[in-house]
């Protein structure tokens, strides 16, 4: 076999790997047997799911709560510091991003055990708002690094211009900085949102009673066996997480 070939194979075979339990879990969410055995077309399942499941609503509002304001929170504060970072070098630069760095590699376990005794230690109740900033936490790293890619390709002919126009320095910064800046923002703002409406395991360790969030939630209604309901609350996210990945990809196109 060509290597050429075989590349592609493999390319394919991966594909098909990752893409196929997707694929099923669509499907079964149309099953009208709780078997994984296909029994025929139904619709009660989202039926059910729209009139009786509560708590998945209730764990939903929760998780879309936490991901609008972590995602805005940690936007804001990665494009305010990769904007610093770039444009004020400082000796103090690569130990920063190297801290950033960090929570690429330590496992998602770790820190929601550190947060979790951080919140223990200050004796701050858990709840939705240790949720939120356990997400901001995490975010801040990715929205860094997509502004700071942004960054790289800035005219800084266009600040100066602006200065020899007269402009002060907020107007610069509102006027020409963010407006060059909206594509990175918006795809880091994306990115943090999944992030955040997705995560299980940092939101795990830091929820309190009556804070359960929708993978958390998704969770406690498997550990007893697969609900075709669940099946049905997967395919909004999976078309959710496609609908958001097709908006940010819009995005990503002007930033690198």
């Amino acid at each position: 076999m060509k290597p050429g070939r075989f590349i592609k194979t493999i390319v394919i075979l991966t594909m098909v790997f990752f893409y196929l339990p997707l694929f099923i879990v669509v499907l079964m969410s149309f099953n009208s047997a709780k078997s994984p055995v296909w029994s025929g077309f139904t619709l009660k399942w989202y039926l059910e799911l729209f009139t009786r499941e509560y708590s998945v609503w209730h764990a939903f509002r929760n998780s879309l709560i936490v991901a609008i304001v972590s995602s805005t929170v940690s936007t804001a504060i990665g494009t305010l510091t990769a904007i610093e970072l770039f444009w004020k070098k400082s000796r103090l630069e690569n130990s920063i991003w190297f801290l950033t760095y960090l929570p690429f590699v330590v496992p998602d376990v770790i820190i929601g055990i550190s947060l979790l005794l951080l919140f223990s230690m200050f004796k701050v109740q858990l709840g939705l708002f240790t949720i939120t900033l356990a997400h901001i936490t995490f975010s801040i790293p990715y929205t860094m690094m997509i502004v700071h890619s942004r960054l790289q390709d800035f005219d800084k002919s266009i600040i100066e211009a602006a200065y020899d126009l007269g402009s002060t320095d907020f107007q610069v910064f509102y006027r020409v900085i963010i407006p060059n800046l909206v594509p990175g923002i918006v795809a880091a703002f994306l990115l943090a949102f999944t992030l955040s409406i997705d995560d299980f395991v940092i939101t795990f360790f830091v929820a309190g009673p009556g804070s359960t969030t929708l993978p958390i939630q998704i969770y406690s209604m498997i550990r007893f066996g697969i609900s075709p309901t669940v099946n049905a609350i997967s395919t909004f996210m999976i078309a959710g997480t496609i609908l958001i990945g097709f908006v940010l990809r819009r995005f990503v196109r002007y930033i690198f």
